[in-house]
């Protein structure tokens, strides 16, 4: 008989591996199926915002994960090296890290699989690829074939296994999204572009310690830098350039020396290859038990550098529902505000990465011409903040701007401890007041607080160390405010007799969500 597990992810990419530690974390049994016997160990990602690694920080070991990164600023810059666009580098984002993060994918990755590995409740089934997926009303089995690496092929012996639900993660070439038959949108943008990652054998030159795009019409080219002892190269192909051409070391030293006069002293080159640059959505992301999520759900260009994060954001957005689901403390209906939320989110920012691939990849002169003088006439706007959630699981009929991200301070306990306020509270729900609830709330929304895993804080019984707490409450107009599991705020009250009615508007979301299309 196939072994049983609540959630069995697909893929152990960084969108797998934050559902799964997510998942684990909370005493689920969770099996991982992985064609790859080990962990890819090579940059693809290069950035993160701070609200990813606040994700992180609950999945793995932050610090081990963040320990050679760096703030990023980003310089837009045209083909004559004139400055477009300048993004500065917010040191303390509102989540605790700076807000562009420059990181070593390969240290997050580690660093969440050495987390999870402790948990006792995560199988890894590395070196197996998943071949077929049957649903009931009950579970869905998985038929797993082992991996053959050396020919990229599942040739190897069978095995099976069933669990309740399925986080398909398994990238934008995803097996279980063909085997569910599931089609994407594709919004026409496709372009190849040559990636090369590099180690400095040398002191990592100053104008390199960020990351530019160049908007030449000539040839669009970046670098961005990956912490301070790595780089990332990359260079649109040209008409008539061809991937196996453009991919030679003779091919890739000679666009290094050209565009950034470095060569063989200077760097290490570690990895090249052509990459696309895509943007497609798939039609759904359920089918019955089986939720797509990062890749397998959505592709977009990396000009935002918000691929891996939505991916993350993914992960943290069915970890909690499906925690709650599984825990009888929720109906299988709240599942299905996941794409309800996701969605119109993923296509903003889809669209908003589009909009500046246009942007960096300008090739008719004028048109570029024309741009730069946009730009220097002040005439171009700043692109549009990120958009909030509209709706799901949030309290509707206030003012209260639900549906965007609560912050993370530094804090201090009673007992002496202090730290960051995630570390100290614990992953899930949080209400934080201003003063102490216990009155206000009674017995029973206490004890619905404590069934949910939702930690209370009275900042009158804490240090609020950097006054953010503080700070936001005084920003919302509010004597509380309650945050969900994925740091989204659900709603606020206005005052102490309005946290009862807060409370309960979390109940009434959780046990009767209403769902939305997206």
């Amino acid at each position: 008989m196939a072994p049983h597990y609540d959630i069995a992810v697909v893929g152990y990419g960084p969108t797998g591996l934050a559902a799964a530690s997510l998942l684990g974390r909370l005493g689920h049994r969770v099996v991982v199926c992985e064609r790859w016997p080990a962990l890819y160990g090579l940059p693809r990602l290069t950035h993160i915002d701070d609200e990813t690694a606040r994700t992180i920080q609950a999945a793995g070991d932050v610090d081990e994960a963040l320990r050679d990164s760096s703030m990023c600023q980003y310089l837009w810059v045209n083909g004559k090296g004139e400055t477009l666009v300048n993004i500065p580098a917010n040191p303390s984002g509102p989540m605790g890290y700076p807000d562009h993060i420059s990181m070593y994918q390969p240290d997050v990755e580690s660093a969440i699989d050495q987390r999870l590995r402790g948990y006792g409740t995560v199988d890894l089934r590395q070196g197996w690829a998943v071949t077929g997926v049957d649903q009931d009303d009950d579970g869905v089995a998985l038929r797993l074939r082992g991996w053959n690496a050396d020919a990229c092929t599942a040739d190897g012996p069978h095995a099976d296994v069933r669990a309740r639900y399925v986080i398909a993660a398994d990238g934008s070439r995803s097996g279980v999204r063909e085997l569910l038959g599931v089609e994407r949108q594709d919004f026409g943008f496709n372009e190849q572009w040559v990636n090369v990652d590099a180690e400095w054998l040398r002191p990592q030159p100053p104008e390199f310690a960020y990351g530019t795009q160049y908007c030449d019409p000539a040839r669009g080219h970046m670098t961005i830098n990956i912490g301070h002892t790595r780089q990332r190269f990359e260079f649109a192909l040209l008409p008539g350039e061809n991937r196996e051409e453009m991919t030679t070391p003779e091919a890739v030293w000679r666009l290094l020396r050209e565009y950034h006069d470095l060569g063989p002293d200077d760097v290490r080159i570690t990895r090249q290859l052509v990459y696309g640059f895509e943007a497609r959505i798939a039609d759904r992301w359920r089918t019955g038990r089986v939720f797509l999520a990062g890749d397998a759900a959505h592709t977009m260009p990396p000009y935002l550098g918000q691929g891996a994060c939505s991916g993350l954001r993914d992960a943290t957005n069915l970890a909690w529902k499906l925690h709650l689901v599984l825990g009888g403390q929720a109906p299988d209906a709240l599942l299905d505000t996941y794409e309800s939320e996701r969605r119109p989110h993923v296509m903003a920012l889809t669209h908003a990465a589009i909009g500046l691939g246009k942007v960096a990849n300008t090739h008719d002169v004028e048109a570029a011409a024309a741009r730069d003088a946009a730009f220097f006439a002040g005439k171009v706007p700043p692109p549009p903040p990120f958009p909030p959630l509209a709706h799901g699981v949030l309290r509707p009929g206030t003012d209260a701007p639900a549906g965007t991200l609560t912050p993370q301070g530094r804090i201090g306990l009673p007992d002496g401890r202090t730290g960051r306020f995630d570390d100290l509270t614990g992953y899930g729900f949080a209400l934080v007041t201003a003063e102490d609830p216990t009155a206000a709330l009674g017995p029973e929304r206490l004890a619905l607080l404590e069934r949910l895993g939702c930690a209370v804080v009275a900042l009158d019984t804490v240090d609020d160390l950097d006054g953010r707490h503080r700070e936001y409450l005084h920003l919302l107009g509010a004597v509380a405010y309650l945050a969900r599991p994925d740091f989204v705020l659900f709603g606020t009250a206005v005052d102490s007799t309005d946290i009862g009615a807060l409370v309960d508007a979390l109940d009434t979301a959780l046990t009767a969500p209403v769902k939305v299309m997206a």
